[in-house]
């Protein structure tokens, strides 16, 4: 049998549930302007005349409405909480991933400047040995010269001495006159040599001069250097404190890109004969009839893709692709003159290899695509334009929304090794390059 309550625990309970003002009243009503319980009596003649009243009953299911409306809204806070703790959870390993690489790229880059430096030791070195063999060379050749006066001059002596032993005076005066002219002849064939010293006075002072300029950009700290940096002016988390959050990407300036603008032409050669270029070679449009162009192994015969006939072997690029009539689908991006031509292998697939990278649409759905990696890629509102930038040095190829402010979409990071041509690939409409220089 159930346990029967106390009897002072009992008539606490039915004591709390009477009006403290009104003895014996019951409590029937809920004040909503106090927040608390009442009887009938208080809000007609008691402290609640006037207040917001309603019985126990309505109170209670609208407090329960209330609090699924809290239980939700709170559900809907842990969930966004839940969202961000992951966000920031995952930025915790992209940061100490990207620091572990950049910290690996760096101790490469430095190894490559101690190779370099090597180098130019050794060029150094080798320039110092080259101009002293020559200067030795002719030295030689002077000693050698002296080395044969010497021993005429020493000839001339032995026989001189040889004269004055002679008893005949005739054959004395004879022979003396005779090796006076000799003697006569070969001093006037004598010079006075004054070899000009070796330096490399100039050499050392062009190194001391390079190290003043290297000391002078390395007093400078780094955080400056960086500042002052184009490319690091490019990226725009550059002036924000490491380990911030971004709510808002702060825009980059277009102008910073147009320094290196570009207009690349696409290649009859590349291009697939369902595709079609305009007049001044800046728009590719597909054509549902098959153009007749003339054989050419670099011609890509199964997808509808075509190269740039400009190549960018150094140095920094940016062009703009309009794709406004587009359709659903088009790739856009750059590759290697390797890429395959022939069929439509992964070989050949703009994205797909080793030899090209791309940024592709298809329906709603935006990727970037490397070696068949495709990282997706969150794009609100269709861009109407699409900003490339290439560092041929830094191994960065980024594309950014134009229409957006610059909104950065993707940037690859590899080492690029050969001539780097712009490339698209098209599923309906037509791709046109901006006209920007």
């Amino acid at each position: 049998m159930p346990l029967s309550p106390a009897p002072g625990m009992a008539q606490a309970e039915r004591e709390a549930r009477l009006c403290g003002v009104h003895a014996g009243r019951p409590l029937e009503l809920f004040c909503e302007d106090c927040g608390c319980c009442v009887c009938a009596l208080c809000p007609a003649l008691g402290a609640h005349r006037g207040h917001r009243a309603s019985l126990l009953p309505h109170a209670v299911r609208r407090s329960q409405e209330l609090m699924e409306l809290h239980l939700k809204n709170l559900e809907e806070r842990k969930e966004q909480e839940s969202g961000n703790k992951r966000s920031i959870e995952q930025a915790v390993n992209d940061v100490k991933a990207h620091a572990d690489m950049i910290k690996r790229q760096l101790s490469e880059k430095m190894t490559e400047l101690q190779l370099l430096l090597r180098e130019e030791e050794s060029l150094a070195k080798n320039f110092i040995d080259e101009k002293t063999q020559q200067a030795l060379g002719a030295h030689d050749q002077h000693l050698r010269s002296c080395q044969e006066q010497l021993a005429a001059l020493e000839t001339f002596t032995h026989q001189i001495r040889q004269i004055q032993q002679d008893s005949d005076p005739i054959n004395l005066l004879e022979k003396y006159t005779e090796i006076t002219k000799e003697i006569k002849e070969s001093r006037q064939l004598l010079e006075e040599w004054h070899p000009i010293p070796l330096s490399f006075e100039h050499l050392l002072n062009h190194y001391k001069h390079f190290i003043r300029v290297l000391q002078s950009i390395l007093e400078k700290p780094l955080e400056a250097r960086l500042k002052e940096d184009v490319f690091s002016s490019l990226n725009p988390t550059a002036k924000k404190e490491p380990g911030t959050m971004l709510k808002t990407m702060t825009p980059i300036d277009r102008l910073l890109f147009l320094k290196h603008a570009r207009s690349p032409t696409w290649e009859y050669d590349s291009i697939h004969p369902r595709l079609k270029l305009s007049d001044d070679r800046l728009e590719v449009s597909c054509s549902w009839r098959k153009i007749f162009y003339p054989c050419s192994p670099q011609r890509f015969d199964k997808l509808w893709q075509v190269l740039s006939r400009d190549a960018f072997l150094s140095g920094s690029h940016y062009w703009e692709v309009d794709l406004l009539h587009s359709g659903a689908g088009w790739w856009i991006g750059a590759a290697y003159p390797t890429i395959g031509r022939k069929g439509d292998s992964e070989a050949c697939r703009l994205g797909w290899n080793r030899a090209s990278w791309c940024l592709k649409k298809f329906d709603f759905e935006y990727w970037a695509f490397h070696k068949g990696e495709r990282i997706p890629i969150v794009i609100e509102d269709d861009p109407e334009c699409i900003g490339i930038f290439l560092d041929y040095e830094a191994g960065i190829l980024s594309f950014y929304n134009v229409g957006d402010g610059m909104a950065h979409l993707h940037t690859f990071r590899c080492k690029f090794t050969e001539p780097v041509y712009p490339a698209l690939r098209l599923w309906e409409g037509s791709i046109r390059t901006c006209k920007l220089t």
